[in-house]
Formats: structure tokens, C-alpha cells, sequence
């Protein structure tokens, strides 16, 4: 399971103002303890607009590369603001883009950066229509998105991460089958290419948020998904995450399951 920690985000209270603070203990502590806790990527998300969002990613991207070796995700949908953050990021491991989609004023405005760039991105199944609500709009961009990185972008697919977009329960009953269904044809029309998700989205609006997080990964993962946008400090989904690869026989013996278990990884 490809996690990409969802933490540093200016969006929430206690990030934002350490953006504005400059507080870059704060923000190196937030990218050092998500790596350590098994992100493979550190998400940085500005949670500002116009120019204020390119200074304050690059800050991001400086701080948060000084303080872990894992790859960052720039997340970001101003395309001034993503090229400044890759040309800030100077870490070795191939960094991700966050995020393109099938629409066209995002489309056009990213799919140059993501050519040049040639790193791991993510592929929102969002076209011209708006949101996804009904059965087959999630194939519906995900699908030529997929075939548009690869032939226009030239991404090899294990770089491409497709997000089918989890959008709450609670306003829309039916939306995990949904969305367990466009996994399925989305790794069928291309198992090479992985799948990934805003996992928190699904619980908006509901109480006792982290279980119904809990329970949509399980879904999710056996239905194909091998990626998610989560917080890799919650001990319980990451155990979450460990066990449900063992039973799904993603984890060879149990290896990582039993590695976890010998951390302490698996209380909570």
C-alpha cells in the first residue's frame, strides 16, 4: 500500500499558521514523523491562492525535503505554483504531482508540466461534467485520462495514480459501491497503473469519522485500490492497512504484518 501523508496541508488550522509563522520545526517535525510511520510520500498542500501560493510551497518544499529523504507530493491545482515546487524540490526520489484531471482548463494547464516533468502524478476521474454522481462517471475520465498521460505525457503507468474520487456517504448512499466498481474496471482497463484516494472524504459530515475511514479502506483495497491520501500517524488505519494487505495476500507470509507487530504498530 503506496500511503501519501496527508498532514501537511494549509487548509488545516495548526498548518496554516505555521505557514504563515514560517514555523519550519513544526512543519520538518509533521514531514520527518510521516515518513517514519510508513508514508512513501509527503504531501504538501499551501492552502493559499495566487502569489502567495507559489512563495508558500516553495517554503513547503525547501522545509519538508531538509527534514525526510521520502519523495514529495506538490498539491497544488495553480500551475505556477506546481512548477515553482518542482523546481524547488531537489530530493533524489521521484517526486508526484498533485493533481490533473480530465477537465480541460486543468488539463491544459497541467499536462505540460507533467510531460516535462515526467514524475508520478495523480489522475483525477474528473472531466468537463462536473463531479461524479452516477454509475460509470468515474470510468468515464479515468479511462482516457489514463490512455492521455501515457500517450500525450508519456508516463509509464505504475506512475500514474488515478483517483475515482470519494465523496461522502452521507449526502450519497450508494457512492462506496460506486466507487469499488470503478476501481475494478479502472485496474482491469490497466493493472499496471495504481489507485489511490482523498480516503477521509468518504466520513464528511458523520460522526466517529476514523471508523467509517477504517472501514471504506478495507472496501477499497479489495476492491484493487493499492494507494490512499491518509494520516499515517493514526496508528489504528495504518493497522488497518497492514492487516487487510495479509488477508488479501498483498503481504508475502505476513512479513510486514509481523514487522509492524514486533514495532508495536498494531496497538491502538
Amino acid at each position: 500500500m503506496i500511503i501519501i501523508g496527508e498532514l501537511i496541508n494549509g487548509t488545516r488550522k495548526r498548518i496554516k499558521q505555521a505557514i504563515a509563522e514560517r514555523d519550519a520545526n513544526y512543519i520538518a517535525g509533521l514531514a520527518k514523523k510521516q515518513g517514519e510511520a510508513g508514508a512513501a510520500f509527503i504531501d504538501v498542500n499551501p492552502g493559499t491562492v495566487g502569489d502567495k501560493e507559489v512563495e508558500d510551497i516553495v517554503w513547503l518544499v525547501k522545509t519538508a525535503q531538509a527534514a525526510t529523504a521520502k519523495p514529495l507530493c506538490f498539491d497544488t491545482p495553480n500551475p505556477k505554483a506546481m512548477a515553482a515546487a518542482l523546481g524547488a524540490y531537489e530530493g533524489s526520489a521521484v517526486p508526484m504531482i498533485n493533481s490533473i484531471s480530465l477537465e480541460s482548463e486543468r488539463r491544459e494547464a497541467m499536462l505540460p508540466l507533467v510531460r516535462q516533468a515526467g514524475c508520478n502524478v495523480i489522475a483525477l476521474s474528473l472531466g468537463d461534467a462536473g463531479m461524479p454522481t452516477r454509475a460509470g462517471d468515474r470510468e468515464k475520465a479515468a479511462l482516457p485520462l489514463i490512455d492521455l498521460l501515457q500517450e500525450e505525457a508519456g508516463l509509464p503507468p505504475e506512475r500514474i495514480f488515478v483517483d475515482p474520487i470519494v465523496t461522502p456517504v452521507s449526502t450519497q448512499p450508494d457512492v462506496v459501491g460506486l466507487i469499488c466498481a470503478a476501481i475494478r474496471e479502472i485496474k482491469q482497463y490497466h493493472p499496471g497503473v495504481h489507485v489511490t484516494s482523498g480516503l477521509s472524504n468518504i466520513s464528511f459530515g458523520l460522526p466517529n469519522r476514523r471508523l467509517l475511514n477504517r472501514v471504506a479502506l478495507t472496501l477499497f483495497m479489495q476492491a484493487g485500490m493499492d494507494s490512499a491520501v491518509l494520516d499515517p500517524l493514526d496508528q489504528q488505519i495504518m493497522a488497518q492497512v497492514y492487516a487487510t494487505e495479509a488477508l488479501l495476500c498483498r503481504d508475502e507470509y505476513c512479513m510486514n504484518y509481523l514487522t509492524a507487530f514486533r514495532q508495536g504498530r498494531l496497538e491502538g
